[in-house]
């Protein structure tokens, strides 16, 4: 009864775990479709970093 129950167990986080990953590989394949990614302008990232622009 107890093996069974770890069987069970065990079948069930792997199919979470393939179902995850499969959800992820999507999301990035989307994301993908969008373009490349461009940085951000320096303008708005160089203040915060306290780098001044002469």
């Amino acid at each position: 009864m107890a093996m069974e129950r770890k069987k069970l167990v065990a079948i069930f986080s792997g199919a979470i775990s393939i179902f995850l990953g499969v959800v992820y590989l999507i999301l990035v394949e989307l994301l993908d479709l969008r373009g490349g990614m461009q940085p951000g302008p320096l303008q708005f990232y160089l203040p915060w970093l306290g780098l001044i622009i002469i």
